[in-house]
């Protein structure tokens, strides 16, 4: 497995925070001495992390996006399969499950603003098909903002056959349709939980929503049909959260 390329100040300050040893070096833009990149060029000392100015065409050379000066060579983290998802939703001596399901999202910077969004609102992982979905990319992990070090992205081969194991552990899915009678504020977003969100446009595949115990829809009183997916996504995680505080 090749090392990742990590990019931009958030991302990088997440890596170094949270998994300090797979930092194998970092590449800082020449001259650039501002109190941010100092706070990490302290972590990467104290954890003996090699350091190299570079000119910035290096830099962008090797970011596919803005790297605002600083770019880290990692070994790649671990990757959750399917079998680790059943093991955490099976563990009820920890959190509740709660769940993001993501099925058809192909954007990047979408999936990035998921995953960034899914860390605020205390989602154990994010679920996404192996075809017809973005992976990992730099992008992603550039628009999460560190969070993808911190929200495991699963990705498992059958969307439905997964959904109906989590079902069988207990746990309730939740899926998001614009032509149904609930609403998400009326959907029952307490307990173990997986909230399923479609992609733009196409919405759930069919066998996706076969699979959800509940259909519910974002009400919205502007002339705009539908959310950018990431927005969407937001507004059904913290509902759930709003919930289950009411709830404890």
């Amino acid at each position: 497995m090749k090392n990742q390329v990590v990019f931009g100040l958030h991302a990088i300050q997440s890596l170094l925070d949270t998994a300090p040893e797979r930092v194998l070096e970092l590449l800082v833009l020449q001259g650039r001495q501002d109190q941010r990149m100092q706070s990490i060029l302290a972590i990467a000392e104290m954890h003996g992390i090699a350091v190299s100015e570079k000119p910035r065409k290096t830099l962008d050379n090797m970011a596919d996006g803005n790297h605002q000066g600083v770019v880290a060579l990692a070994k790649p983290a671990k990757a959750l399969t399917e079998d680790d998802l059943y093991t955490m939703v099976g563990d009820r001596d920890k959190a509740t499950p709660f769940l993001l399901v993501l099925d058809g999202v192909t954007d990047p910077h979408n999936l990035g603003a998921c995953i960034r969004s899914a860390d605020a609102a205390g989602v154990q992982a994010v679920i996404v098909p192996k075809d017809n979905s973005v992976g990992l990319t730099e992008v992603v992990r550039k628009v999460a903002c560190g969070a993808a070090d911190t929200v495991p992205l699963i990705s498992v081969t059958n969307l439905a056959r997964t959904l109906q194991k989590l079902q069988e552990s207990g746990v309730w899915v939740v899926g998001t349709a614009g032509e149904v009678e609930m609403n998400i504020y009326q959907a029952p977003l307490t307990g173990p939980l997986a909230i399923v969100m479609g992609a733009e446009g196409k919405g759930m595949r069919r066998l996706t929503r076969e699979h959800c115990d509940h259909l519910a829809y974002i009400p919205m009183a502007g002339s705009v049909s539908s959310l950018n997916v990431s927005v969407a996504a937001g507004i059904c995680m913290f509902e759930a959260v709003r919930q289950r505080q009411l709830n404890t």
